[in-house]
């Protein structure tokens, strides 16, 4: 909104700054400057009014007071004190019924006779012209000047074309209204209005003035309107008919209605000036519950701890006294009744009148501190925490990350034969697929695998998610993963298996094993892996999982043309094995021998046993055993499979010949064959 800096001076008794200073001044105490600029003699003040001080702070007289206060000097009011004649009795000239207080709180109207119409004085064409307001005539000009000047808006009526009463209804459904800038507006029962018997909508209340009634240069009597309506309704009405003025910007953020006395004497006062006429003795007021003065209970120590300053309480009410508002301290001096102004819409709670406080002390001069509290870290969630080291291992592998949803259907219960005894059911699902909720993570990645090879030709997920099961535990949280492979042999089985391990290690667990799952077994993926290459994953006697190659029935009827290798764990089970520590080994600086070692067993036979064989054999040289191949197939006798290792022979305190190595190999080749099933290759 526009403010002329001279006008503005006219309210404050003294001299004040150059507005350059000024602008500054509202800029530090809660006021948005736009934009400062010379015109002519004035200065152009653009004050964006946030909406919370648009009651107040809407009008000159509203800024300056700011101003005031911020300077420490004192307001000059405008005159106010038309002369009255007491010959004219507005009761028999003017009667005014309001039909619904809610809409109107406070209507009130003032009558002036012998009024002569002609162009305003060149002062308030000025003032006008400077805030964006185009001079009418005399009259209707010194209303919009009061708006400016006070904030209320107000309306000038042809008192002759009028006649003797106002009502103050709902608009008719489909009533039309001819306003003062000849444009026609169709109206409904959303929409208050200003209307006269035999002329109906005289104006659109709190809008825009009709044309019936309009001001002209014949007119000798008027009737000055100042009321107060309903914000919520002036705004919806501004917005249906997209018609938007000076007054409607006012109404719809809302009004002192006390200002309603003030402002009818001013723009009576201004109208006797520079245009004449008779006022009557009364005026009409139409005011059915009158707004007091709110009452705040203020704390000075909450004060203090809120605002983080020692201020005194004669400190605070000067204040609040500076910007209108009335204190009374209590004996102690520890709290002040304060009384609100009315015109203050804003201020209802006790931090209310604190912001008051604080932004005339100025923020600028409350020093900043630092809190005075102890900052207690919270318990570590050890989920979380493992859970996060887990994400980092499995991304450094290459692996995606899948959050998928807690539900399946029917479906997916008789797909992978899970016993409905063995599901959550729940009782009121959103649809046929969120029937039960998921007892494995292994559906979800599988979904995440079919849908992703459509785009890629390699997969590799993990989830970590809760699964539900009617026995107990009832919930607990999971650990999976999901990898494709493109190859026909069992490469992605020991891939995943040592990126299982990889993981385990990294997470500070070891001594971890593998058992074979057979039909005896009870566990639930037994029909969903593939025999022979599936294991449980154990750590001592405690066992966290499985892995294994997916079922090709499942494949196909998923339609998915790759090997699926996947696993699950126990992720509870990992973080009560997981540990932060780390052992650290000396480098061993001598250079290592390496050997294969192939041998033929029955299929059945499992790799621990083979292991566990070398590494008894393998003395304190035998570093480290890879399976590396395994061969079913031609030139093989029938039940029987080829597996072939990588030994890694090597001595922490010297280099070793030849020689050495090759005593070792063959002992571990002796030990090897004296199971009678089992043929090492030389």
């Amino acid at each position: 909104m526009i403010f002329s800096y001279n006008w503005l001076k006219d309210y404050i008794k003294g001299k004040i700054p150059e507005p350059k200073k000024v602008a500054e001044l509202l800029m530090f105490h809660s006021f948005e400057v736009e934009e400062l600029k010379k015109s002519g003699k004035d200065w152009l003040i653009d004050i964006s009014v946030l909406p919370n001080r648009a009651p107040d702070c809407l009008c000159h007289i509203g800024i300056a007071r700011e101003i005031a206060v911020l300077l420490g000097k004192n307001m000059v009011m405008p005159l106010s004190a038309p002369k009255k004649d007491s010959n004219l009795n507005i009761q028999k000239l003017l009667k005014v019924d309001v039909e619904d207080e809610n809409d109107c709180p406070r209507y009130g109207a003032i009558y002036l006779k012998d009024v002569k119409i002609k162009n305003s004085p060149a002062w308030l064409q000025e003032r006008l012209k400077i805030c964006g307001l185009q001079p009418i005539n005399n009259v209707v000009d010194a209303a919009n000047y009061v708006m400016l000047e006070m904030g209320q808006p107000l309306h000038i009526f042809d008192a002759d074309k009028l006649g003797k009463q106002i009502i103050v209804r709902r608009a008719y459904e489909g009533e039309k209204i001819l306003t003062l800038d000849k444009k026609t507006f169709s109206l409904d029962p959303d929409i208050l209005v200003i209307a006269a018997p035999g002329e109906g909508a005289v104006a659109i209340a709190g809008i825009k003035g009709g044309e019936s009634t309009g001001v002209s240069k014949t007119t000798r009597n008027i009737v000055v309107e100042a009321a107060n309506f309903n914000q919520s309704l002036i705004r919806k009405a501004s917005q249906k008919l997209k018609l938007k003025t000076d007054a409607s910007l006012r109404f719809e953020h809302g009004i002192d209605p006390n200002l309603i006395d003030e402002a009818l004497l001013r723009v009576a006062y201004i109208i006797q000036k520079i245009a004449g006429g008779k006022m009557a003795y009364r005026a009409v007021d139409v005011y059915p519950h009158k707004v007091l003065a709110r009452k705040i209970n203020l704390d000075i120590a909450y004060v203090q701890k809120l605002l983080g300053i020692k201020i005194s309480a004669g400190q605070c009410c000067k204040i609040l006294t500076s910007l209108g508002f009335q204190c009374i301290s209590d004996n102690s001096q520890e709290k002040i009744l304060v009384s609100v102004p009315t015109r203050r819409l804003d201020v209802w709670l006790q931090e209310d009148l604190i912001e008051e406080i604080g932004r005339i002390y100025g923020y600028y001069n409350i020093q900043s501190v630092f809190p005075q509290s102890a900052l207690i870290p919270p318990a570590r969630n050890d989920i979380f925490f493992w859970a996060h080291c887990a994400r980092q291992v499995l991304k450094e592998m290459g692996f995606c990350e899948a959050y998928n949803y807690s539900f399946i259907g029917k479906k997916e219960q008789e797909f992978f034969n899970w016993k409905k005894e063995q599901l959550f059911e729940i009782q009121n699902p959103v649809s046929a697929l969120n029937k039960y909720l998921r007892p494995s993570l292994v559906f979800g990645l599988l979904k995440n695998a079919q849908e992703n090879l459509k785009n890629f030709s390699e997969v590799k997920m993990f989830e970590i998610g809760d699964v539900f099961e009617q026995k107990s535990p009832k919930e607990k949280t999971m650990l999976g993963g999901v990898l494709s492979s493109a190859k026909k042999n069992s490469e992605g089985f020991f891939v995943l298996k040592g990126m299982v391990e990889e993981l385990l290690n990294d997470l500070g667990i070891s001594d971890v094993w593998y058992d074979e799952i057979d039909n005896s077994s009870s566990c639930a993926v037994f029909n969903l892996l593939q025999k022979n290459q599936s294991a449980y994953i154990k750590v001592g006697n405690k066992l966290l999982g499985w892995l294994g190659e997916i079922n090709f029935k499942i494949l196909d009827e998923m339609k998915i043309n790759q090997k699926i290798f996947m696993f699950e764990m126990n992720f509870a089970e990992i973080v009560n094995l997981a540990n932060e520590q780390t052992e650290y080994e000396e480098i061993i600086f001598h250079p290592a021998l390496l050997r294969d070692l192939s041998i033929t067993v029955p299929l059945n036979t499992k790799t621990a046993d083979i292991l566990n064989i070398i590494y008894a054999a393998g003395a304190d040289i035998l570093q480290d055993v890879d399976l590396f191949d395994t061969y079913c197939g031609e030139n093989l006798a029938a039940g029987k499979q080829n597996l072939t290792f990588h030994l890694r022979y090597q001595s922490p305190h010297k280099t070793l010949s030849a020689g050495e190595v090759s005593r070792v190999h063959n002992e571990i080749i002796k030990a090897l064959e004296k199971n009678p099933q089992w043929e090492v290759k030389k």
